[in-house]
């Protein structure tokens, strides 16, 4: 039976991995990696560094596949994810029955963690739901941006006794409790609020090189956030940030 390996690996920091996820690079045969391009080349770079690092296994492989085009600016945003995600499962299956001989052990390297906002699982899901390949799956959970963003800034995600709502930014204007963490914001949805008691705690690139930290009242510093991610898009091709909404409370 092949064995497939779900591993996170941490929000950008190859010292963010789990004692659980070396043990599993130990052992893997293949990595399967989906190119993004030159301008994520980065990323690419940061999964080699953690292969010749962990992996014992000297005759390893790494299969790469290019990712497949996706509709940025879809009518319908669930279907556009829907149509991206089965062209990444004909991919998968095709990598993972041509390249992971039974008895092998491969994995993909998910950025952060593989159960939070990532389609790894849902995708490998539809590549076992085709019947064409036999696999048994693990999955090994990773540092999220959102722990990394907390470390980062020295605080705790919650207040005593409070809930933290989880959204992206294109969903962020549908709800805004006190305490909002913000994945996935292509833009910059903290623009739009008004409130003045609002904080910000952000940060792009965590855990890497290039990390960048801001925070403060949000209308006080969301214009000066704006113009430092332009300027990080421009100068590295791509970006990746989260940041915490917290409202001030009322002495």
């Amino acid at each position: 039976m092949r064995k497939l390996s779900i591993i996170g690996i941490g929000a950008g920091n190859p010292d963010y991995l789990t004692v659980q996820a070396i043990n599993a690079l130990k052992t893997l045969d293949v990595v399967f990696l989906i190119d993004k391009g030159s301008d994520k080349s980065s990323l690419t770079t940061l999964r080699t560094e953690i292969c010749g690092r962990y992996i014992l296994n000297k005759s390893f492989r790494i299969v790469a596949a290019e990712d497949p085009a996706r509709d940025r600016l879809p009518s319908h945003y669930e279907s556009a994810v829907a149509d991206w995600h089965a062209k990444r499962a004909a991919i998968y299956e095709r990598m993972i029955r041509e390249e992971l001989a039974d008895g092998q052990h491969g994995a993909f390297l998910v950025w952060g963690d593989p159960c939070l906002y990532d389609s790894t699982l849902r995708i490998v899901d539809q590549v076992a739901a085709m019947g064409t390949v036999a696999f048994e799956v693990e999955v090994i959970p990773g540092i999220t941006s959102i722990q990394a963003l907390a470390a980062r800034h020295k605080i705790p995600i919650n207040r005593i006794g409070e809930p933290v709502f989880i959204t992206t930014g294109r969903r962020l204007g549908d709800e805004q409790p006190h305490d909002t963490v913000v994945m996935l914001d292509g833009g910059c949805a903290f623009t739009a609020i008004e409130d003045d008691s609002v904080e910000i705690f952000w940060g792009a690139y965590l855990g890497t090189d290039n990390e960048i930290l801001a925070s403060g009242r949000l209308h006080e510093c969301k214009d000066e956030i704006q113009k430092i991610k332009a300027d990080a898009r421009t100068r590295h091709g791509w970006i990746m940030d989260t940041y915490l909404l917290r409202k001030t409370v009322a002495s």
